[in-house]
């Protein structure tokens, strides 16, 4: 605890400006938070957010403005700096250490020790960490091994770390984009009570609906400059949309009629290495959009990665087209027609240090090659083309992938497999972490794919885009298909109560 933890924070970013080469990020932007308060932080890829984190976390320095935290002005920010004034943050990137355990994670830096040889008392650690863990309902211990942490895990790990310092501020930074509506209604709880308790809360997200349950205040972001700020009886979904993208949205979710024609993909009995005690049946039909839901460790990304041959089917059959897939792999699957958009598009879906256009030619280079050559003539004219057809927005194809917004660097994914004409897509998580308007631009995309035949398989914890455009929704639990819900019964519901069975 440090000698600031005694009152309640004031922090004021006043004028601040951030200007890079070609771009300015940040445009004379201020926000205020006192103790006690949740602002809700929201805007489109690109608005300013992540730079404006930069500059508090003490990462970037800006070009102009000023920082005052409680009446006196910081002339630089370091991350040490930070930690001492009592503000703590939680990054929508994780970077875990996945050689250490939980315990080590949390306390990383500020390891507890004892002895006049400093050792570390490993004891007194868990028993520091294990009420943080609680708090939170974690499915983890102080002494589980990070490395087998699933996503959301891990990111329940990320805040644990910021708790464990007792923040005054405490800044989240997309920090329910991997968890399951439960987790994320736990969350909200905790951000609850530490407002109730004194504690200040920046909160930026794309999911307009929790800022809706916990918000007091609302600043919103476009390109790079204040567009508005909304008071507590002010805050509402449409008010926000409007502010983001300076017009009014229509209905968010375009949900259009499919005629589901014949099955495309079967499984019959098929188990999955995560749970292959429980055999699985479904069928897919063409031109549907069918939707697994469920809890984090139901199964739905396991059985996804066993479709696409990533990991090893253990039993049954799986057919497509009525033809039943021998010597399953990721090549044979991408044969048939197959194709899988990742929940972490970074790590498995993108080769970030590569161009965009070398990231949606990838797959295609067998169809663009000239004896044993790629013909970079076509190899542009295809991503150009994809960059037209999923308004890809970007200053030019041979930026890096990395360079690139979250909404975007989804497109790119999609875009490598649209080139492919896949007759079956498994979208796993598709707008994770990206904004209202990338997120309406998919759901056209993904209804656009169904109109024409596609069959898709899209797994995600939304429970509005579940209910918004699945025409069906299968909801897994503990590896077994639980329950089949056609559009009319879809309700929050229906749908958590064959989750939780």
């Amino acid at each position: 605890m440090t000698a600031y933890r005694q009152k309640d924070i004031s922090l004021d970013l006043l004028g601040i400006t951030k200007v890079y080469p070609g771009a300015i990020a940040l445009n004379n932007v201020s926000l205020s938070i006192r103790g006690g308060e949740v602002v809700g932080l929201v805007g489109e890829n690109g608005a300013g957010k992540s730079t404006l984190m930069k500059v508090l976390s003490g990462a970037i320095a800006p070009d102009e403005g000023h920082i005052v935290i409680d009446g006196e002005e910081v002339t630089s920010l370091t991350s040490a700096r930070v930690h001492e004034r009592g503000i703590a943050l939680v990054h929508q990137e994780l970077n875990p250490f996945s050689n250490l355990d939980v315990t080590a994670n949390v306390l990383l830096g500020r390891e507890i020790r004892r002895g006049m040889f400093g050792f570390l008392d490993q004891a007194a650690m868990e028993r520091t960490v294990a009420p943080i863990l609680a708090r939170l309902d974690t499915r983890f211990g102080p002494n589980d091994a990070v490395s087998g942490l699933s996503l959301a895990d891990q990111q329940l790990l990320e805040i644990a770390r910021a708790l464990s310092i007792d923040p005054r501020l405490l800044v989240f930074d997309e920090p329910t984009s991997s968890l399951t509506l439960s987790e994320t209604k736990r969350l909200l709880d905790v951000i609850r009570q530490l407002s109730a308790d004194g504690v200040a809360v920046l909160f930026i997200t794309h999911r307009l609906a929790e800022i809706e349950e916990v918000a007091s205040r609302v600043v919103v972001l476009r390109d790079g400059r204040n567009a508005g700020t909304l008071g507590c009886g002010e805050i509402t979904k449409d008010a926000m949309i409007r502010l983001m993208i300076g017009r009014d949205v229509g209905q968010f979710y375009e949900k259009a009629e499919h005629d589901p024609g014949r099955p495309v993909l079967e499984l019959k009995g098929l188990r999955t290495k995560a749970y292959p005690q429980h055999p699985l049946d479904l069928c897919l039909r063409a031109g549907e959009i069918l939707c697994l839901t469920g809890l984090v460790g139901a199964g739905r990304t396991e059985l996804a990665r066993a479709l696409f041959g990533i990991d090893r089917i253990e039993g049954g059959v799986l057919e497509i087209e009525g033809q039943r897939l021998v010597g399953h792999s990721v090549p044979a699957a991408i044969a048939a027609g197959l194709c899988l958009v990742p929940e972490d598009r970074k790590t498995e879906g993108l080769f970030l240090d590569f161009s965009i256009t070398e990231n949606i030619a990838m797959p295609s280079h067998a169809a663009l090659s000239r004896l044993g050559f790629v013909d970079i003539g076509a190899e542009t004219a295809l991503a150009e083309a994809s960059r037209h057809k999923l308004n890809i927005k970007t200053a030019g194809l041979g930026r890096a992938a990395a360079e690139m917004s979250g909404g975007n660097q989804q497109k790119v994914v999609l875009a490598k497999w649209l080139a492919m004409k896949p007759r079956i897509i498994i979208l796993d998580e598709p707008t994770r972490g990206i904004d209202v308007g990338a997120k309406a631009e998919v759901y056209r995309l993904m209804q656009a794919l169904a109109a024409d035949g596609v069959a898709l398989l899209m797994i995600s914890s939304d429970m509005e885009e579940v209910i918004g455009i699945s025409d069906r929704v299968a909801v897994m639990c503990r590896g077994r298909i639980a329950g089949m819900l056609a559009r009319d019964q879809l309700t929050e519901e229906t749908i958590l109560q064959l989750a939780v069975e």
